[in-house]
């Protein structure tokens, strides 16, 4: 499978600089992935979708101020870090924007005692540092919440980068599936008898890198840390058992889901085709650690049936995942729609449901 069947043309006019207000009042494509019938809604109208006894998994995860600005102890030269994940109190997975910053490098933070050094490096522009002491209290003083290199616009409110529901921290983007959702249309579609499980999923490095392999199943990607509660596998495995929907909000949501449906079935996330293709449903099991499960078309879905999620960059694992999940063909047919009706793209802009 080639990265260029994963192209499509999207002038810069399409992106979404700010987010719509409310939030539910973005644009809503719903895709019928087995016929290909497109619809345009509003996002609230996804009540008319979601069904008495479906489940809407959540991403609980909170967005940190994660872009931190540095300066070289030694030369004076600006280092811009962008904080990734977390190895223990003090060492952090980064990326590092600036000129050789090589191990050993000695950083400081204007206007603050904290100081950190590069101990390691890894691939292309991946370090890991070790602060001089742990930071997580401090970031809200160093850092500044990391949006996109896409979006150019000041963004006036940072809680608007967060969902509504967002609740533990660790995340260097946020699952912008989410970002429709407001507190009253949860309350609607709870009180329509639609349950609501959650995950965690902590948004990490392949939202920020390109694939740079031409064979789409050459890639790697990165671990992210992601955990699912033994009650919010149990509502989940309640609500398949009863014959209802497992609705991932997002491409992380669908990431833990189906993690945890390779672990159940006693496989591994990072060879998921190593299981058999006929492979029945069996229980999710709750589990927490780092998974690094890459889904592109051949992949068989375990858990997820249908899902909500924006409009994704060209080339990137993101519409190679909700390809698997709906077909390649039909996905970019409906990016062309989404395109003549005048959607917008990306982080801030308009959702689709597939199911």
């Amino acid at each position: 499978m080639n990265l260029s069947d994963f192209d499509y043309d999207l002038p810069d006019s399409f992106i979404a600089q700010t987010p719509v207000e409310p939030r539910d009042s973005s644009r809503l494509l719903v895709l019928n992935r087995q016929t290909g019938d497109i619809e345009h809604r509003v996002f609230r109208d996804i009540v008319d979708y979601v069904q008495p006894g479906d489940v809407l998994v959540l991403n609980n995860t909170r967005v940190i101020p994660a872009r931190l600005q540095a300066v070289k102890a030694a030369t004076g030269g600006a280092v811009e870090i962008l904080l990734l994940r977390q190895v223990d109190e003090t060492r952090w997975y980064v990326l590092a924007g600036g000129r050789r910053v090589e191990v050993g490098t000695q950083l400081s933070f204007p206007g603050s005692a904290v100081t950190a050094e590069v101990i390691e490096k890894q691939e292309g522009s991946e370090r890991v540092i070790n602060f001089s002491q742990p930071v997580n209290d401090l970031l809200i003083e160093l850092g500044e919440t990391p949006l996109p290199p896409y979006i150019h616009t000041h963004l006036i409110n940072p809680e608007r980068y967060q969902t509504v529901y967002s609740r533990r921290e660790g995340s260097a983007a946020a699952p912008t599936a989410g970002l429709h959702f407001t507190p009253e249309l949860l309350l609607t579609l709870k009180d329509r008898g639609v349950q609501v499980a959650y995950c965690t999923l902590h948004v990490g490095l392949d939202t920020f890198q390109p694939v740079r392999v031409e064979q789409v199943e050459q890639h790697h990607m990165h671990s992210e840390s992601a955990q699912l509660s033994s009650d919010d596998a149990r509502i989940i495995n309640e609500t398949k058992l009863a014959g209802g929907r497992i609705i991932a909000v997002g491409t992380t949501s669908a990431r833990t889901l189906e993690t945890a449906g390779i672990l159940s079935a006693g496989g591994n996330p990072s060879r998921p085709h190593d299981l058999p293709d006929v492979c029945p449903w069996r229980p999710v099991i709750a589990f927490a650690g780092d998974t690094n499960l890459f889904i592109y078309p051949g992949y068989r879905w375990r858990v997820v049936d249908a899902m909500i999620t924006n409009f994704h960059l060209p080339k990137s694992t993101l519409l190679m995942m909700i390809s698997a999940f709906a077909g390649r063909e039909r996905i970019l047919n409906a990016y062309e729609i989404a395109k003549r009706e005048g959607y917008r793209f990306f982080s801030f802009g308009d959702a689709m449901f597939i199911f």
